[in-house]
């Protein structure tokens, strides 16, 4: 069998396309039926924005699959596997069932009932954890029930945590297509690299995934034109969650043949080789780690866990000073940086230069993130090269002012002068309900009687 590199390309593409010209009319008909929530106080965006993205996300989806089965070096991932049609069966409940939230905001119990139906669904078609490499021990095998549990446990947890994730313009869909550009090579690598057939519709799944985010990414960065919705983001979580599900519980860490000697010790010397097997918690760490806190956070305050308030990651950066377009790029390379340095990290374990690549752009990371903390001056010569924030002007007869006019020198504390910088804002809402966990920023005078959700603007 020849490199599919093309044909993973081609499906990519054809989800891509199918994906991007659908949500034009999409968004369309998501104005026609009223499926357009009211500002929020916790909405960034100041326009009432059509939902129901993931309508075209699951036509994108389905295009990708059908294209795939024709191809060639595909074709042998459905005719060996029923892992695709199980995807496809999951998809179209959860997509269905995110639709109906889109436009009907149906309660948080029955998503989650929905969502464990979705994938227990997956689960009777084959699309299961059959064992899990346990470093030190080995491949435990796992009864049906425990396969079953673990299964839709992964489910649900990736679905949530892509769902809570999905706060400002762009933010999941270019995370999730992140995380699935570092699965894929993973995946890819096991499969060509390793011959393991197991591995090729984890790595199906993962080609298609990118395509359905890049297709609706141009309509959904900031300022969206568009939403995803529960629709878009729960499904997208749930294609994540299926190709780590394939790859975990499918692939047997004996058909790599990489050391001699007993399974166990196999599998423990090959424990960077599992990192991203085990659980997909590399891949969407950002995410479960936003979940995680979410959770208790609202606990902690007598909410429940379903609540929806403005203190998830993204709404901190907002909050520290960063723009809407800052903070998503800072979102995006945190989940880059993760999900490619432990695939890295894998694939050269001894290299001393992966950690050390990794390590320094951590370091970077952790100064873009105190960036509004400082606002530095360039220097008379490099005024012409930086944004007008970070320039001085000169007024007649007076010294160097900085940009917000206070003369060079004369300054007071750190925080003083990110009062002058920072307007006002409103005080953070903990518990409001709604969906698109995204918080409002300023005041808000221009809408102040947009209570209805079936706005027509």
């Amino acid at each position: 069998m020849g490199q599919p590199v093309r044909d993973y390309l081609l499906t990519l593409c054809v989800t891509a396309a199918v994906t991007y010209l659908l949500t034009g009319p999409v968004r369309k008909f998501a104005i026609a039926i009223g499926a357009m929530p009211a500002i929020r106080a916790r909405d960034v965006h100041r326009e009432p924005t059509p939902r129901l993205g993931g309508i075209a996300m699951f036509g994108g989806l389905c295009a990708g699959l059908i294209v795939a089965d024709h191809l060639f070096n595909l074709n042998s991932v459905f005719e060996l596997s029923n892992e695709p049609r199980a995807l496809l069966s999951g998809a179209a409940m959860i997509w269905l069932i995110g639709v109906l939230d889109d436009k009907f905001e149906i309660d948080a119990l029955i998503k989650l009932g929905g969502q464990m139906i979705a994938a227990a669904v997956m689960v009777i078609q084959g699309l299961t954890i059959l064992w899990l490499p346990i470093p030190g021990v080995g491949t435990v095998a796992l009864t049906q029930w425990q396969g079953t549990l673990l299964t839709v446990a992964l489910v649900v947890i990736t679905i949530n945590a892509v769902n809570f994730v999905d706060g400002l313009d762009g933010l999941a869909a270019g995370m999730v297509c992140i995380a699935s550009a570092a699965f894929f090579l993973y995946t890819y690598r096991l499969w060509y690299g390793y011959g393991i057939e197991a591995a090729a519709p984890a790595t199906l799944f993962a080609a298609i995934l990118m395509g359905m985010c890049l297709g609706f990414l141009p309509h959904n960065m900031h300022p969206a034109r568009i939403f995803m919705g529960d629709s878009g983001s729960m499904l997208i979580g749930l294609v994540l969650a299926a190709g780590a599900i394939s790859v975990t519980g499918q692939v047997d860490p004996d058909t790599m043949k990489l050391f001699e000697g007993s399974e166990r010790q196999a599998t423990h010397a090959m424990l960077p080789v599992f990192i991203p097997l085990l659980l997909p918690l590399t891949i969407i760490a950002i995410p479960a780690a936003d979940l995680i806190l979410a959770i208790v956070r609202r606990t902690w305050n007598g909410q429940s866990p379903f609540a929806a308030d403005r203190g998830h990651l993204h709404h901190r950066l907002l909050e520290i000073g960063h723009s809407h377009s800052r903070s998503v790029l800072i979102m995006y390379f945190w989940s880059a940086l993760i999900a490619f340095g432990a695939v890295g990290y894998s694939v050269h374990s001894a290299s001393l230069w992966i950690v050390l690549v990794i390590v320094g752009l951590s370091a970077v990371g952790l100064v873009l993130l105190l960036m509004p903390r400082f606002t530095p001056r360039a220097p008379r010569w490099a005024e012409a090269f930086v944004p007008p924030r970070y320039r001085r002007r000169r007024r007649a007869g007076h010294d160097y002012e900085d940009a917000d006019g206070t003369p060079e020198g004369q300054h007071g504390s750190e925080d003083s002068q990110m009062a002058s910088r920072t307007p006002e804002r409103p005080p953070a809402a903990v518990g409001v309900s709604g969906v698109n966990g995204a918080t409002a920023i300023g005041p808000r005078s221009r809408f102040p009687d947009r209570d209805r959700a079936d706005s027509s603007r």
